[in-house]
């Protein structure tokens, strides 16, 4: 579908009629003008104003005013550099753990709000400080998340097979493979698995299991033995 096509409803349903300006976060993409016109044109046609904060001269300062925060996906490694660079990490968690502002994240937009950017898809295009990301949630994730193609002839890993390796790191925590038209909704201490494609739960030393819309996976956010 469209931009957003997709969500649009549930952004609405997340956001709620409090929220009347959002911050948009275009920093994953090169042509921030451009891709802050899409975003905006999107969150107009729902009712809400959007703010880039690339135009904004004081970054910091339009996070810790924002009502709402948005960031769009792209390049992972580009995005959190540019997050480090401009002193926006701990900003944009006290904002959403402590303030309790709603935090939406596409595709890198979701990468940068868990643990690290680790489990990304992306290539290292530019060297962020650290792999080390928001932390809004205590596990990591894999957008587009893709089966094994059974007729493939393509001999290199899976995502499955990355996964693993990932895991075969120490004190690595879990990962969800969220993949096209899924969504997750933290709300608190709930979270629950939303859209129409479901996930796929890797946990360390165990063998990766399978979920459909409507899962509960609260647990994830509260059960620190999972990494073990």
């Amino acid at each position: 579908g469209g931009y957003l096509g997709h969500c649009q409803q549930h952004i609405k349903s997340f956001l709620g009629e409090k929220v009347k300006r959002v911050l948009f976060v275009p920093y994953a993409l090169h042509d921030r003008d451009a891709y802050a016109r899409t975003a905006r044109e999107k969150f107009e046609s729902l009712g809400y104003g959007l703010d880039s904060i690339h135009e904004s001269c004081d970054p910091v300062e339009a996070v810790r005013k924002s009502e709402a925060i948005f960031i769009g996906g792209g390049n992972t490694f580009r995005l959190l550099k540019a997050l480090y660079d401009n002193s926006l990490i701990q900003e944009i968690r006290k904002r959403v753990l402590e303030d309790g502002i709603p935090y939406m994240g596409s595709s890198a937009g979701t990468n940068v709000a868990t643990v690290s950017i680790n489990t990304t898809n992306d290539m290292p295009i530019v060297y962020p400080p650290s792999l080390q990301a928001l932390g809004l949630v205590p596990f990591n994730i894999n957008p587009h998340y893709l089966d094994p193609d059974v007729k493939s002839t393509h001999m290199g890993e899976t995502r499955e097979e990355r996964i693993r390796q990932y895991h075969e790191e120490p004190n690595t925590p879990p990962v969800l493979g969220l993949r096209e038209g899924a969504m997750l909704l933290v709300e608190g201490d709930k979270a629950t698995l939303q859209g129409v494609t479901g996930a796929r739960l890797f946990l360390r030393g165990k063998k990766p299991t399978e979920h459909e819309p409507g899962t509960d996976f609260s647990f994830l956010l509260t059960d620190s033995n999972l990494q073990n």
